[in-house]
């Protein structure tokens, strides 16, 4: 099949926006489009994602507080779709009746996946019998509702594994992965895709170009993290997921292979395990 693109370009003072116009299908796995940052300028947000020919956008959530707001914004926007969940970086928010209300959410409201959950050992002090319990509990439910889970992994992907092993049948991203080839090898044998975003465009990032070279195409997923973790170009901007074009041009030039290629194989993934339907 013969994919055409369109570029144009739009002058605004002396700037140059390039925007592409796509047959091509992107989704973006993981961006925080509820995030306040975007309260300003959502919609014309979403409205440059679908011009780069992102079709659907998973938003995971970070605090009970947050849930509501969330479930509204993808009601209001059918490219998006909801993961409920409790960030381990925010712990001091949390409270264990918050479990018990996670369970309804999942059950009445929806949900893509659970997440995004995890663990964060990189922050000050962290308190790693909390996190370890809040993670556990939280991959008990996705394993109850038969969820796949969205997974927050710093400094701590080896205790991401040795955890999620405890619960067989569940299925998961780690997203902005950054472990070894061995542990990716032992993730994926496990039924588990990586999320690679904007760290992956970085000149020196010359450790995720390896694995992402080495990565089976059917355990990758793009993310773009936003409004964190900007691409090279868009380097201490906020981030969005348009931006994604700049990760798929880099993970093309690695794999050496085509946008329509990444395109239809990293979209077959997202679908594949978030059960989407394609809108």
């Amino acid at each position: 099949m013969v994919l055409l693109c369109q570029l144009s370009l739009f002058y605004a003072s002396t700037d140059i926006l390039v925007v592409y116009t796509t047959d091509m299908e992107f989704i973006d796995t993981h961006a925080h489009l509820d995030d306040t940052r975007f309260d300003s300028d959502r919609t014309e947000v979403i409205a440059r994602a679908i011009k780069q020919g992102i079709r659907q956008v998973i938003v995971p959530a970070i605090h009970a507080a947050g849930w509501e707001r969330l479930k509204q914004l993808c009601l209001q926007h059918k490219e998006l779709s909801a993961a409920y969940g409790l960030h381990p970086m925010f712990m001091k928010q949390h409270r264990q009746q918050h479990v018990d209300e996670l369970a309804k959410w999942l059950e009445h409201g929806n949900p893509v996946a659970v997440g995004e959950c995890g663990l964060d050992f990189y922050i000050p002090e962290p308190d790693k019998t909390a996190q370890l319990w809040l993670f556990e509990a939280q991959l008990e439910l996705a394993s109850h509702y038969q969820l796949p889970v969205i997974i927050h992994a710093r400094k701590s992907v080896e205790q991401v594994i040795n955890t999620v092993r405890r619960f067989p049948t569940l299925t998961g991203v780690l997203h902005s992965f950054s472990g070894s080839q061995q542990q990716a090898e032992r993730l994926i044998d496990m039924g588990f895709m990586l999320g690679f975003g904007g760290p992956v465009t970085y000149s020196k990032a010359h450790r995720l170009h390896a694995l992402v070279k080495w990565l089976p195409l059917t355990a990758l997923l793009l993310e773009t993290d936003s409004p964190d973790q900007p691409d090279s170009t868009h380097h201490g901007e906020r981030n969005e997921p348009a931006y994604i074009q700049e990760i798929v041009e880099v993970i093309c030039s690695i794999r050496e292979i085509s946008k329509a290629q990444l395109a239809e194989v990293t979209s077959r993934n997202a679908r594949q395990l978030f059960n989407l339907t394609a809108i």
